[in-house]
């Protein structure tokens, strides 16, 4: 046993817990905690410019590799108000983040003292835990309490907030001895499996829908292993994009009200049986449940009991973590394929498959029109980038048509925040990303909204070294809101574009689209190319490129887009608006026909 500060305990665990490194913001009821980290030296850690950003790095931290937890320190008041953003969003896509709050003396909590405020109870809704701990001895099991709940069962984020007075008494503590807690996960029996595959014997076009649970659960490698030893095509959801390739064969396209392909929708349409892993059945991906249900059936495999009959009732549910239920149904069916009890699925597969290459169900991207149509953006991304490349998207038109149009390939190489959507999470994350992997291609998507919001985050990537590039697509305006005001038939207060009279009069900022982004980060100490033209592009990724290894700082690149493109979405899955031209011919679509050639 020793004697320390309490806060010193918390420290040595969260390094007993595989902590090695935080984001955040020091302030002065937080300074015991950045004491200690200084001391010891082990955690590393990135000083945001604004508390929220802390907490969107420490997810990009955590979604970028299996077993990460992001951590992202405060002090008290607004800085844990801020991060609510930040628990929000990791709590709504099952994303495990420690937030550790700063807070004012214990006698003066009740006296409305500075920056004190009951954060425990703000957070407790968007939160797995929230918890402001009165005692000095029990900080040490309150940390050990928060891994324990982070990891366990459906995953998600914790808040522990640390009276100045806790920090800084004295307790006994051992951590030579501390051991992190047994995590729970439920896992499937082998009866509940092969009852399972029962039904999907009865069915002539089962598909199996793959959700961010697999990504979680880091089992993309054995979603492949039982799609094939089946034979079943799988549609991912956009949390779950990326646990199987997109050239798979039994890749069938993503179903969706808007992060959709047409022939993803048409595959779910023509189906018969649906088996759901690790999905939350999200009403961006079915629209109604009773378009999405009518005529087929469905199991739904999920680690959180209360997810299953949540949306609509399954015919069949089974609690599991993604990881334990599709290593038995790796192995239940290869012995029934083994033994001739498996139904053969392959015209089914290959009917889904003629759909990707179906002109009437891809959309055009060949477009040479100045200013330039995101789609012919998304599609020189497609030629510019290799399988290796990994995306950092949030919301909007941006993220929208990048998830229609964009081509994911491996587990974690497309981070995207699902449900919450806050605007101005993209550059923050994607720094997260690039701490988490310092040699990953990292390549960022925001519409010019999303990247004014928390703009500020690049200087943070110029000081620490964080290089990844970021492509923004301008249209001066709020695609997204403005397209959905279409009915109510106006177009109010989603025009960012204004004269901008620090310009000269030939640059595209002096004519109607507002903000310089291009001097903004330049003078946030990073780099900057706007392009106008589709021949532009593919030199600017090589410059891009070029100033990353010399500089190592992100790097924007800024495309000029016509100021309104409706992006196909619609109100159900079988009624889909397009609004743009279809494919006329292969030329228009060469990335996605390239997925079967």
């Amino acid at each position: 046993m020793a004697k320390m500060k309490a806060v010193m305990a918390a420290v040595l665990v969260m390094e007993k817990e595989g902590v090695t490194q935080a984001f955040g913001v020091p302030g002065a009821a937080i300074n015991p905690m950045y004491a200690q980290l200084r001391e010891r030296g082990t955690i590393a850690h990135v000083l945001a410019r604004h508390v929220e950003g802390a907490s969107h790095m420490a997810e990009g931290y955590t979604r970028a590799r299996a077993g990460n937890i992001g951590v992202c320190i405060g002090t008290s008041g607004p800085a844990g108000t801020d991060m609510i953003t930040g628990l929000y969003s990791a709590q709504a896509d099952s994303i495990p983040i420690l937030c550790i709050t700063g807070q004012a003396p214990r006698a003066r909590l009740h006296k409305e003292d500075f920056q004190a405020v009951d954060i425990a109870s703000i957070a407790k809704p968007v939160t797995k835990w929230a918890h402001t701990v009165l005692e000095p001895a029990q900080v040490p099991r309150a940390f050990q309490q928060a891994f324990h709940l982070m990891r366990s069962g459906r995953p998600g984020p914790v808040l522990i907030d640390l009276p100045f007075d806790v920090m800084m008494a004295e307790i006994e503590f051992d951590i030579d001895t501390y051991e992190p807690l047994p995590v729970y996960k439920p896992a499937a029996s082998r009866k509940q499996i092969e009852r399972a595959l029962e039904m999907l014997n009865e069915a002539e076009k089962p598909l199996i829908v793959a959700g961010g649970g697999i990504i979680n659960a880091d089992a993309s490698d054995l979603l492949v292993q039982f799609a094939e030893a089946a034979g079943i095509p799988v549609i991912p959801t956009l949390m779950g994009w990326g646990a199987i390739a997109d050239n798979h064969p039994l890749q069938a396209g993503m179903c969706g009200l808007q992060t959709a392909q047409r022939y993803g929708n048409a595959n779910l349409l023509a189906s018969d049986f649906v088996l759901g892993i690790g999905n939350r059945w999200a009403n961006r991906h079915t629209g109604s449940p009773e378009v999405y249900t009518k005529g087929r059936k469905f199991i739904h495999v999920d680690i959180e009991p209360t997810q299953i009959g949540r949306v609509f009732a399954p015919d069949y549910g089974i609690v599991s973590d993604a990881k334990a239920a599709l290593g038995l149904f790796v192995e239940v069916a290869k012995e029934w394929k083994a033994k001739g009890k498996l139904r053969d699925w392959s015209a089914w597969a290959a009917e889904t498959q003629g759909r990707k290459c179906d002109l009437q169900y891809l959309r055009k991207t060949d477009f040479d029109n100045v200013p330039m149509k995101p789609q012919r953006v998304y599609q020189c991304m497609n030629n510019a980038f290799g399988e290796d490349v990994c995306y950092v998207s949030t919301i909007g038109l941006s993220q929208i048509a990048g998830a229609q149009f964009l081509h994911v390939y491996k587990p974690r190489h497309w981070i995207n925040c699902g449900q919450a959507g806050p605007l101005g999470w993209t550059v923050p994350a994607a720094l997260g990303v690039r701490v988490a992997d310092p040699q990953r291609k990292i390549v960022a998507l925001s519409g010019d909204y999303d990247f004014q919001f928390m703009i500020e985050e690049l200087a943070v990537g110029a000081q620490f070294k964080l290089p990844y590039i970021h492509v923004v697509v301008n249209n001066s305006y709020l695609g997204l809101i403005r397209q959905a005001q279409r009915g109510f038939s106006m177009d109010y207060c989603v025009q960012l574009g204004f004269e901008n009279i620090n310009s000269p009069s030939n640059d595209v900022t002096a004519q109607g689209y507002g903000v310089d982004h291009v001097k903004v980060v330049e003078g946030l100490g990073c780099k900057a190319i706007r392009v106008h033209r589709q021949e532009e592009i593919a030199p600017a990724f090589q410059q891009a490129q070029a100033w990353m290894d010399e500089y190592q700082v992100p790097v924007v690149i800024e495309v000029i887009l016509e100021r309104v493109t409706n992006i196909a979405m619609g109100t159900e899955i079988d009624n889909i608006n397009e609004f743009e031209d279809l494919a006329t011919d292969r030329a228009d679509v060469p990335t996605a026909v390239a997925l079967l050639d």
